[in-house]
């Protein structure tokens, strides 16, 4: 088995070299595109604009969606692939015109056993992962996956190479933990079998900081982006860092190569079989964004800095139709955390808080908005809708100290007594009256009077009439099954009283390049740009602007990047 060359010094000269597929961006789709095409006999070429793998995939939870899995099925969870077209069909609709849809439900499972077989990235059963619509055919358990832990020492010197997690999602300074870690973390010293778990985590941590800038225990995003790497490692495949795509190369009306900055130098690449994008959508494109993203201010991205709309801009030039869905990004509510030097940092609230019972969200009005429990997507459309007729962005996420103390808050970690200091950082608002947060965070101080008094009877009730919180799947399973009568909901009665701004942030854009079934670029006349292929946010989304449940950008990014690499070989086979 051939060892990767990963190359970190600059090609002289502009001089071109010939490879069978070029693939651009290494998150998760392209790298699948680049690990399956290598494994059917391709040499393969992969370019990476930083000094790191993984992009925005690092800095995931790593799941993927896919319906009627293998190990989903072998846990006893029941699922099958029609069950998740049946799925599908409601939220989208039964039209798939170019057979996207079908080409992701019928690949998806094989692609994944086929990576399982053939590499080190491997999967288990999320177990209840509930879907985030109750829809039929929606699964409460077994259709989303999960990549197994890494071990980063195996990757010897090359561990520097994985784009690390957002520092606020790391522990210690530097330990990563899955949802199971964390809940361990929390009960540490409510049963041995937690405390157990949590000693292993705190000393594996302890021994790497001898050897490491940080854990090396990877998991969640940075485990499959490391799983991988190391596969394409094994493979062979040759992979270029700090080497940025200028424009593509085209003869006869076929996409032929490619052309990279790197070192301060021009490299052409040319490729028997074509070119892959996968440079991770439009994230801080500029011009991008102004077309596509909503009008007002207060937007964030997600996105990793070094995406920048590469495959998407250098596409347009070849001829690729930029297919535009109604809403272009995916969603997700996040605070800005206040970091040394002045900086700050984003942390997505996903399912920590906004399900747990004693939390509001309020637009200025001081009036909820949308059923807190819901995905971090749809709260988000929640968020953006309400702002057309009142101030929403910020919005203000209101709960009690106690709350906090509890469940925790942002990035504030459960079982913090002394709120003060994130108070004195700016991080959060802490006020003894209602009144008195409202004037603090420019909130209509009746309305949020009158809105925290129904959320206090609902709470009593167990029932929120408005928007349904604790009704869903979805909602309970993020909420606190130890709470009653609703998991969802709690009063907020108790000083001192706390708030936090959270603003709507993309993680991913939905619209892009339009593609086929097998990830073939689409040019403005309908038909595939001969030797173009592009995956993960780079190809529009095959859910369009919906988004059906955890994993719905991994997973056709890794499904679609399977289908790249077989249909490369075949126009390219291996010599």
């Amino acid at each position: 088995m051939r060892t990767a060359q990963v190359l970190g010094e600059a090609v002289a000269g502009a001089a071109a070299r010939e490879v069978d597929l070029v693939v651009v961006g290494a998150g998760a789709g392209g790298m699948t595109a680049a690990l399956v095409a290598a494994l059917q006999g391709l040499r393969v070429v992969l370019c990476e604009a930083s000094g790191q793998v993984g992009g925005t995939t690092a800095t995931s939870a790593g799941t993927i969606w896919v319906p009627g899995n293998r190990q989903g099925v072998a846990a006893g969870h029941g699922d099958s692939v029609e069950q998740g077209r049946r799925y599908l069909d409601a939220l989208l609709g039964a039209d798939d015109p170019r057979g996207l849809r079908k080409a992701y439900l019928d690949s998806a499972g094989p692609a994944i056993d086929y990576l399982e077989r053939h590499s080190q990235v491997v999967f288990g059963t999320s177990g209840k992962h509930p879907d985030y619509l109750d829809l039929p055919g929606a699964a409460v358990a077994g259709r989303a996956l999960s990549p197994l832990e890494f071990d980063g020492r195996l990757l010897g010197a090359d561990f520097v190479r994985i784009r690390p997690p957002m520092p606020e999602f790391l522990l210690l300074g530097g330990m990563m933990a899955n949802k199971a870690d964390v809940q361990a973390l929390i009960q540490r010293y409510r049963s041995v079998r937690h405390f157990a778990r949590a000693a292993r985590l705190v000393l594996r941590y302890a021994a790497d900081r001898l050897r490491h800038p940080r854990g090396t225990r990877l998991v969640m995003g940075n485990a499959l982006v490391a799983r991988l790497f190391q596969s394409l490692r094994r493979a062979g495949v040759e992979v270029l860092f700090d080497t940025a795509l200028q424009g593509l190369e085209e003869e006869g009306g076929r996409v032929v190569g490619a052309r990279f900055v790197r070192g301060g130098a021009t490299q052409r690449i040319l490729a028997r079989a074509g070119v892959v994008l996968a440079t991770g959508g439009i994230g801080h494109n500029d011009g991008l964004r102004e077309a596509l993203a909503p009008a007002g201010p207060g937007l964030r991205s997600l996105a990793f800095e070094r995406v920048r709309g590469d495959g998407i801009v250098a596409a347009r030039h070849a001829g690729a139709r930029l297919e535009r869905h109604p809403a272009s990004f995916f969603w997700q509510p996040v605070s800005d955390v206040p970091r040394p030097r002045g900086a700050s940092g984003l942390f997505p609230h996903l399912y920590l808080d906004r399900a747990k019972p004693g939390l509001i969200a309020v637009n200025a009005a001081g009036v909820r908005f949308v059923n807190e429990g819901a995905s971090y997507h749809h709260f988000v459309e929640g968020m953006l809708r309400s702002n057309e007729t009142a101030p929403s962005v910020p919005a203000q996420l209101i709960c009690s100290a106690d709350f906090v103390r509890r469940y925790g808050l942002g990035v504030i970690p459960p079982g913090t007594r002394n709120l003060q200091p994130w108070a004195d950082r700016g991080y959060i608002v802490l006020e003894e009256t209602l009144d008195a947060l409202a004037a603090r965070i420019g909130v209509d101080a009746t309305g949020l009077a009158s809105t925290v008094g129904r959320n206090n009877l609902h709470a009593q009730q167990g029932r929120d009439p408005e928007f349904g919180k604790g009704e869903t799947e979805l909602n309970r399973f993020n909420g606190d099954a130890t709470h009653g009568p609703n998991p969802c909901l709690g009063p907020i009665d108790k000083p001192p009283f706390c708030a936090l701004a959270i603003w709507p942030a993309d993680a991913a854009s939905s619209s892009g390049l339009a593609a086929d079934a097998d990830g073939r670029v689409l040019g403005d006349d309908g038909a595939p740009i001969p030797g173009l292929y592009a995956c993960g946010n780079d190809m529009a989304s095959v859910m369009r602007d919906a988004y059906p449940g955890p994993g719905t950008t991994i997973g056709p990014a890794m499904v679609f990047g399977y289908r790249i690499g077989l249909h490369a070989a075949t126009v390219q086979p291996p010599t």
